[in-house]
């Protein structure tokens, strides 16, 4: 992606607000708005930008100090966002389980954003009941504390708010986008996920491809009825 496209990413707001990013002080920002016929009147530059933070010199409205910091503040966590460190939690635990090894392998990737994995259960409740339902393994690796799952504490399960959830008691069917895939309907494939970042099309459907960059991998536990994990490599553009 060029430059120019990502420019044109950003919201109007937001995009307005980027002028502000060369100037590292509310003085250096005043500067830009004083004219050379201030500096010849007034001779002085702290003058001139008395004269300029009256809002003399801007075509719009011009930013106070307290303003012009806290804008400026919010652009550059969106142009420049900091990248948080990461942990994975996998590390060091007990590994025997295999669906808890293969979501161990694929962390590191799925953190990172280099794969984007898919995690398919289908699984009973005491009760006999069957739940099922499509996980974005990346998008939950950020929204919930996995330490309890790799230490053996607790199961993964689908939710509702995840790509799909289908609870068969209460005749719950449900689909959602997640921060890497959006759920599509196809009337010959059926459900079908495209992701958001390459656009590429993952098929759930074993009768058929997967699709493009991506694999499956059936993984067999002892604790969960049925586990398939799509893998897909996200070709994202440069």
């Amino acid at each position: 992606m060029t430059m120019a496209e990502k420019k044109n990413e950003y919201p109007p707001g937001v995009e307005a607000d980027r002028r502000l990013l060369p100037f590292e002080t509310w003085e250096d920002y005043l500067d830009s708005l004083i004219e050379i016929a201030d500096l010849r009147n007034l001779r002085s530059i702290p003058s001139a930008r008395t004269i300029a933070a009256l809002g003399y010199r801007a075509l719009g409205d011009t930013l106070s100090e307290k303003e012009f910091y806290a804008r400026r503040a919010v652009i550059q966590n969106i142009v420049y966002p900091i990248t948080k460190p990461y942990v994975l939690v996998s590390e060091g635990t007990d590994l025997e389980d295999p669906f808890k090894r293969e979501l161990a392998i694929r962390e590191r990737a799925n953190r990172i954003g280099i794969l984007q994995s898919i995690i398919f259960i289908r699984h009973f409740t005491r009760s006999g009941f069957e739940i099922s339902g499509y996980i974005d393994y990346a998008h939950r690796l950020i929204t919930q504390d996995w330490g309890p799952f790799f230490k053996s504490k607790k199961m993964l399960w689908p939710k509702d708010s995840d790509l799909g959830y289908f609870h068969w008691r209460h005749g719950t069917v449900r689909s959602n986008i997640s921060r890497n895939y959006k759920p599509v309907m196809d009337p010959e494939q059926g459900l079908l996920f495209q992701n958001r970042h390459d656009h590429k099309i993952i098929c759930p459907n074993p009768e058929q491809e997967t699709g493009q960059n991506s694999t499956r991998t059936r993984v067999y536990s002892p604790m969960y009825t049925q586990i398939e994990i799509y893998d897909h490599v996200v070709r994202k553009k440069s």
